[in-house]
């Protein structure tokens, strides 16, 4: 049975920042309903590669395509028109805002445009219906979001981002100081969003959660990914390992053995053997 064709590829992406190479040929590939995560040592390029694809930077080389058509990411708002949603890890929500406003935040609903008034009560019945889908429980929709835990908060961000995307959604250390409930929250929110077809890439360094929501793996190391495996078939010691370079790939060296064969078939070096 032929592979679904991804719903987000990178190919050879290079970025500079002087004298410094963030990304050297960094390859990507995100599948509908998938959880792809994003793995790599701190410097690894994650970042940018993250900000590549969410329209934030632009490479100075290389190609991104959505649905296999290129595209130009100039700006997050082409990011968005292209199915493209990121959450933050500090969230970028309106603590004094309540829920429904920061749901609409940049999208307001107006009755009257002209005179900026908005529909707040049409604003609130698509946030209750944006929550309730998602499964998100808030004890007061009318609340400023300050006044809800970590975990509420990211629920916010989460369900904001899922409103939008049609096609992709980033989501940045979503679990980081959070709580263990609160934890498990989000993870089953992120299953929530992939059942629902959304390609879902996921940066983190915890490895036990990235074993326990993803669907695949792809790690970076100096600018450029240097492996993939499916989740289901890896542990946390192959993924250390190719993260800090005791894996070796055909990517370090054309002579070396590939990264599939030394993590016991799991892994997948950048030229597309192995299990991917």
């Amino acid at each position: 049975m032929a592979e679904a064709e991804p719903q987000l590829e990178a190919r050879n992406l290079v970025k500079r920042y002087g004298q410094v190479l963030a990304l050297n040929g960094a390859n990507f590939t995100a599948f509908p309903g998938e959880v792809t995560a994003l793995i790599g040592d701190n410097g690894a390029g994650k970042s940018t590669l993250v900000k590549c694809l969410s329209g934030a930077i632009r490479p100075d080389s290389g190609q991104i395509f959505v649905e296999g058509q290129p595209v130009t990411l100039a700006s997050p708002l082409d990011a968005r028109r292209h199915g493209i949603e990121t959450v933050y890890q500090d969230l970028a929500l309106a603590p004094d805002l309540d829920a429904a406003a920061n749901l609409h935040l940049g999208r307001e609903i107006y009755r009257l445009r002209a005179l900026h008034i908005l529909n707040k009560t049409e604003m609130r019945r698509r946030a209750v219906a944006a929550f309730k889908d998602l499964g998100v429980e808030l004890p007061d929709v009318d609340a400023p979001v300050a006044s809800l835990s970590g975990g509420q908060r990211q629920s916010v961000a989460v369900a904001r981002a899922v409103a939008y995307a049609s096609k992709i959604i980033f989501m940045d250390e979503p679990t980081a100081a959070l709580g263990v409930v609160q934890r498990e929250r989000v993870l089953d929110n992120i299953k929530r969003v992939r059942d629902r077809g959304i390609a879902v890439v996921l940066i983190s360094h915890n490895m036990p959660e990235v074993l326990a929501v993803a669907d695949r793996v792809e790690v970076l190391r100096m600018g450029r990914r240097v492996a993939r495996f499916q989740a289901a078939d890896t542990n946390v010691e192959q993924l250390v390992g190719a993260m800090t370079g005791a894996l070796t790939t055909e990517d370090d060296d054309p002579t070396a053995t590939a990264g599939g064969n030394g993590a016991g078939g799991n892994g997948a070096s950048d030229n597309g053997r192995g299990a991917a």
